[in-house]
């Protein structure tokens, strides 16, 4: 609705999934900006190293959200009946989400630039390729989610939340902030 990513955040849903949803398209929809806000040839180092420091927080956060989702599924799930050779999935129902929000921001901005007036009609003619291609990809993976969680709720297929253990934002954990931290 804003383009801007230092809009305060105004979740419309005051909680449950509907929330957490919204929360992580939000997350996803900020950081996609600031990768595009970044690769500016002509920034600044200053403000290049305040951008990656943003994202690296935007990603700790964006990892958090999936896994609340996911915390949100196992609870969900949590009485779905698990069948002789049920088998694990490796991709969780809030990776997939994850996945498809990143998408639907793909879509958003090759449909841009499909209708962009000033570009060529060959910029135009590949954006509209590259936007088919997307669109196939979404439905793939609505196929996927819907077809996971019904083996999920069948008891064919389980999930378990593998936390992502993210180092690289932790004062206690990554080499440089551990320096910085003592003083060195």
């Amino acid at each position: 609705i804003r383009d801007d990513v230092n809009h305060p955040p105004a979740n419309p849903f005051s909680q449950g999934v509907d929330a957490l949803l919204y929360e992580n398209a939000r997350i996803d929809t900020v950081q996609w900006h600031l990768e595009d806000l970044i690769r500016d040839p002509d920034l600044p180092g200053d403000e290049v190293r305040g951008l990656k420091r943003r994202i690296d927080r935007c990603n700790q956060e964006r990892n958090d959200m999936v896994e609340r989702i996911d915390d949100w599924f196992c609870a969900y799930f949590a009485n779905a009946p698990r069948t002789p050779g049920a088998r694990q999935n490796s991709e969780t129902p809030a990776w997939l989400v994850d996945r498809m929000s990143i998408l639907s921001l793909k879509l958003y901005h090759w449909r841009e630039q499909t209708d962009r007036e000033e570009a060529t009609d060959e910029h135009r003619a590949r954006a509209a390729r590259m936007l088919q291609t997307a669109e196939e990809q979404r439905r793939d993976l609505s196929q996927c989610l819907d077809e996971l969680i019904e083996d999920i709720q069948a008891g064919r297929r389980y999930m378990k939340v593998y936390r992502q253990l993210k180092m690289y934002n932790d004062e206690d954990l990554n080499p440089a902030l551990v320096r910085r931290k003592n003083g060195g």
